[in-house]
């Protein structure tokens, strides 16, 4: 179970963006020299799509309301290549760590996607894209440096990634339930303008 922290922590990675976490992983392993990483993710076919979808997130992801389509359609993917990814490191392991390895691995990159994509639906609430731009560019220096620190000091990264994890959630629920206040808000005054209206 040596490999937990190494799963969990590229889990959350693949969950808010799952094509860097493989490029970062994949670019370490090609060029990095490190063994930790699997063969099958320094391939180049592997590399280029990778890259390339990741060039296409980097650019739907700062779109309002665009980022949040991208989400809906990336529920599949990004649980999947993190269950994936933990399936690769698990490598030869018995058949009960590699189920254990792959779901730890998709179960976090679930939690930390359905958390993304609720933060991206708030902020899409504001007007101004500077926020969302913003929260992009963060989420992908996130994802970098946990990646990095996946192959570089694996406990390091899970704890960073666990941290951020209940932050996210955290962030999230206070968000929520400003957004509801402010809409009961928006509804008690639009309710009050239509009475006077009618007087």
């Amino acid at each position: 179970m040596e490999l937990l922290p190494m799963v969990m922590a590229s889990g959350w990675a693949s969950g808010v963006n799952a094509y860097l976490c493989v490029v970062v992983l994949g670019l370490f392993g090609r060029f990095g020299g490190i063994e930790a990483v699997p063969e099958a993710l320094t391939r180049t076919d592997v590399l280029i799509v990778a890259g390339v979808l990741y060039a296409l997130e980097f650019i739907t992801d700062k779109i309002p309301y665009v980022d949040s389509a991208w989400d809906t359609i990336s529920t599949l993917i990004r649980p999947t290549a993190g269950a994936v990814i933990g399936l690769l490191i698990a490598g030869d392991a018995s058949s009960l760590e590699q189920a254990v390895l792959a779901t730890t691995g998709g179960g976090a990159a679930l939690v930390s996607h359905l958390v993304k994509g609720g933060l991206r639906l708030i902020i899409n609430t504001s007007p101004e894209p500077v926020t969302n731009i913003g929260a992009s560019i963060g989420e992908d220096v996130a994802v970098a440096g946990v990646a990095t620190l996946t192959v570089v000091a694996p406990e390091v990264a899970a704890v960073v990634a666990g941290v951020l994890l209940v932050l996210g959630i955290v962030l999230l629920v206070l968000l929520w339930t400003r957004v509801r206040r402010g809409y009961r808000r928006f509804k008690a005054w639009r309710e009050r303008r239509a009475a006077i209206a009618l007087e």
